[in-house]
């Protein structure tokens, strides 16, 4: 297995698409809040099961959110470790977003019955597109690095019977749902992805 330190991912909470992300000012009436049910001023606690690059936890938790994020990766999880540390050092704006975030290695699948959070946010590495324009390097390398995720229902499995209150899965905005997987509450969609909303509460 190649070394942690020696993973071709590189995240960046300070610069680039995530710096600009924060600093245009994008608020909770983004789909991706609203479909962690934050559009009304709610503040839940919220699980990113499928971390990846960050992005979307740094984003929650730059809105208020405490996050708790899951990489089973340990070449991603040494990137997004670098890459808070890195944020947290650079500002004490940046500092107070990096505070609400929380990072663990580990296989979302055993650590969810461990946590009681309010929401899952599940985002598998999707499937593969034929024409791949779209894909930038970044989300190239890490699928290079973490490879395709067969096991999306079983995740998410184990997040509907974590969430207190939703699960949300990200996926593209035209690709098929997940073969076997109940349908979703409600649905808000993107210009390119699609946010399934499964409320778990009674």
């Amino acid at each position: 297995m190649p070394d942690a330190d020696s993973s071709p991912i590189v995240i960046d909470f300070v610069g680039g698409a995530v710096g600009f992300r924060l600093r245009s000012g994008e608020g909770r009436g983004q789909p991706l809040p609203r479909a962690c049910g934050m559009a009304k001023g709610a503040m839940p606690t919220i699980v990113d099961a499928t971390a990846g690059m960050g992005r979307d936890a740094f984003f929650l938790a730059s809105l208020g959110a405490e996050v708790t994020l899951i990489e089973r990766s340990p070449q991603v999880h040494a990137a997004l470790d670098r890459a808070m540390i890195a944020a947290r050092d650079h500002s004490e704006d940046l500092a107070a977003i990096i505070a609400r975030m929380t990072l663990l290695l580990g296989d979302s699948r055993e650590l969810l019955p461990t946590l009681s959070p309010e929401v899952v946010l599940v985002d598998p590495m999707h499937p593969e597109r034929t024409k791949s324009a779209l894909v930038k390097k970044q989300m190239r390398d890490l699928r290079d690095v973490v490879g395709a995720d067969p096991d999306a229902h079983e995740l998410m499995d184990a997040a509907l019977a974590a969430a207190q209150n939703r699960v949300v899965l990200k996926w593209p905005l035209r690709a098929a749902p997940i073969v076997g997987l109940r349908k979703p509450s409600h649905q808000i969609l993107g210009k390119t992805t699609r946010y399934d909303v499964f409320v778990t509460r009674i």
